[in-house]
């Protein structure tokens, strides 16, 4: 594994249920394990899944369509159903559905035009949270001497 390409978080525990992560440079996100209205705003760790495959294709999109023109609005939905069988917890029907609309004119006829082969490239071969889901990549984990 080389510098440039290796990714890590720590999680550390902030109290019963609560936690948060830090990535390399110091970027923190509160989550919680709570659900319903006892969550106090925090995400849960599926609620940050959607939120990483939604936040990495609209970044691709993003780069691909903004260099024509800024978007009059840019939203992405994500949404699973979650379910519990024999596999274990799990989500199941993952959906991305963008949003996208730009002013009239010419670059933005343009960033309409590639609009739909730039969510197919991010969808495809760009976008490293969804590509590693579809994938079905193994997670290794391990508890440290205590």
């Amino acid at each position: 594994m080389s510098e440039d390409s290796w990714r890590s978080v720590v999680i550390d525990r902030t109290g019963p249920g609560h936690f948060v992560a830090t990535n390399a440079r110091g970027g923190t996100i509160r989550f919680s394990t709570a659900s319903g209205d006892d969550r106090g705003g925090d995400f849960t760790p599926v609620e940050l899944l959607l939120a990483a495959i939604g936040g990495c294709t609209a970044a691709d999109v993003d780069a691909a369509t903004g260099r024509h023109a800024e978007p009059a609005r840019f939203s992405v939905s994500v949404t699973g159903d979650r379910i519990s069988d024999e596999l274990g917890n799990r989500l199941t029907g993952l959906t991305v559905t963008f949003g996208v609309t730009f002013p009239d004119g010419e670059g933005a006829d343009r960033a309409r035009a590639i609009l739909p082969r730039a969510v197919k490239a991010s969808h495809d071969r760009l976008c490293t949270v969804s590509r590693t889901v579809e994938t079905g990549t193994p997670v290794t984990v391990t508890v440290e001497d205590a």
